[in-house]
C-alpha cells in the first residue's frame, strides 16, 4: 500500500478527453487487478459536451475524481438516463495501491450530498457480484437490493454462421420527432410495472436488455434520438408492414458493439420478431466493423436470457443494483 501525500479532488459536470483517458487507464488497471466488471459509461459520457461551467457554472456534479499529485487514484461517476424522477446510477473504483485510506468513502459522501441536493428520485449503487469490497461497501450504506443484470458477449464463432430470419423487418433510424414513441416504448419495457413482462400477453420476447432506460416519462427528461446519436448511441425503430413493432439502441465503442433497449411491443409478441430484431442488430454492428458484440439483460428475464443464449451469447459478469430511496 502507498500512502497518500498530496491529495486533491476534482469535481466536474462532464468529462473531457483528458479526463476520459485518465479514468480509462485507472479503469483498465482495476479490471485487470480485480478481475471484476465496472459500469462507468465513460464512452457514452465522452460524447457529451457542455458549456455550462463556462457560462453559468456547474449545474450538477457528475464526475468525482480523487488525485494523488498528478495521478488519479479514485473515481466515482453519476449516470442519469432519464428525467428528474429516474434513479441515478453510481459506480466507481480506487487504484489498488491506495485502498483502505478512505478515498472511496470521501468520494461517496460527496456523491450522496450531490444526490440529496438535486432532490431527485432514488440512487442506484452498482457492484459486480464478484467484488467483495464493492458488495461490502454497499451493504454498509443500508441500500436495498433492487435487481441484477447479466453482461453477455456473443461468441466469436457465432458471428458468421448466424442465420438471419428477418421476417420482413426493416430498421429506421429514429429522429427527434420519434422521441415520444421512444419514451412510450421505454415505459412499457423498462418500468417496474412491466419489468419482465410478467403480466403481458405472449410473454416470450425480450423485454429488458439494459436498466439504463428505466421509466422514461415522455413529458419529462425526454430522450432525443439525434442528441443521443452525437454521444454514440443510435436508436432504431423496427418496422414491419409499415407498422412500428419495436426498437433497439446500438453503440460502437473501441470496436465493441453494444445492444441496448431492445423490445417488442406487446401486440406483436409471439411471432419470433424479437429474434429477428436481435439478428438485424448484430448485422448492423458487423457492418460497423464491431469485433465483439455485447448486451445486458436482467437476470429475472428468463425469456430474453434464453433467447440470447440460443443466439450464441454467453454470460461474462453479473452487475447487482442496490437502491437508496429519497
Amino acid at each position: 500500500m502507498k500512502n497518500i501525500q498530496n491529495p486533491w479532488i476534482k469535481l466536474k459536470e462532464t468529462i473531457d478527453h483528458d479526463d476520459y483517458n485518465l479514468i480509462k487507464r485507472l479503469q483498465d488497471q482495476c479490471i485487470y487487478e480485480d478481475q471484476t466488471a465496472l459500469k462507468l459509461e465513460l464512452d457514452y459520457k465522452n460524447g457529451v459536451t457542455s458549456e455550462n461551467d463556462k457560462i453559468t457554472g456547474i449545474q450538477n456534479v457528475n464526475e468525482f475524481m480523487y488525485f494523488e499529485g498528478q495521478q488519479i487514484i479514485g473515481y466515482i461517476g453519476i449516470s442519469s438516463f432519464g428525467g428528474t424522477k429516474t434513479p441515478i446510477e453510481v459506480n466507481g473504483m480506487v487504484q489498488p495501491d491506495y485502498r483502505r485510506q478512505g478515498v472511496f468513502k470521501i468520494l461517496s459522501e460527496l456523491v450522496i450530498a450531490e444526490w440529496k441536493k438535486r432532490n431527485s428520485g432514488s440512487i442506484l449503487l452498482l457492484s459486480d457480484r464478484k467484488s467483495n469490497s464493492g458488495q461490502k461497501f454497499i451493504k454498509g450504506t443500508g441500500a436495498q437490493y433492487k435487481h441484477s443484470e447479466y453482461e453477455m458477449y456473443l461468441k466469436k464463432d457465432h458471428l458468421e454462421p448466424l442465420q438471419r430470419k428477418l421476417c420482413g423487418i426493416t430498421f429506421r433510424k429514429a429522429t427527434n420527432a420519434d422521441a415520444s414513441e421512444i419514451a412510450r416504448q421505454n415505459a412499457i419495457y423498462f418500468s417496474d410495472e412491466f419489468r419482465g413482462f410478467k403480466n403481458a400477453p405472449n410473454d416470450n420476447e425480450p423485454g429488458i436488455v439494459s436498466a439504463e432506460a428505466e421509466t422514461v416519462i415522455p413529458s419529462e427528461g425526454m430522450v432525443l434520438p439525434e442528441e443521443e446519436e452525437k454521444r454514440g448511441m443510435t436508436m432504431y425503430l423496427a418496422e414491419k408492414d409499415q407498422q412500428i413493432i419495436g426498437k433497439v439502441h446500438l453503440q460502437l465503442t473501441s470496436r465493441i458493439g453494444g445492444i441496448y433497449g431492445l423490445g417488442v411491443l406487446p401486440e406483436h409478441r409471439g411471432k419470433g420478431l424479437g429474434r429477428a430484431i436481435l439478428m438485424m442488430a448484430i448485422e448492423k454492428l458487423e457492418e460497423m466493423n464491431a469485433s465483439e458484440v455485447m448486451l445486458q439483460v436482467a437476470t429475472e428475464n428468463a425469456n430474453a436470457l434464453n433467447l440470447y443464449k440460443s443466439c450464441g451469447f454467453v454470460e461474462t459478469s453479473i452487475m447487482d443494483y442496490y437502491e437508496i430511496k429519497a
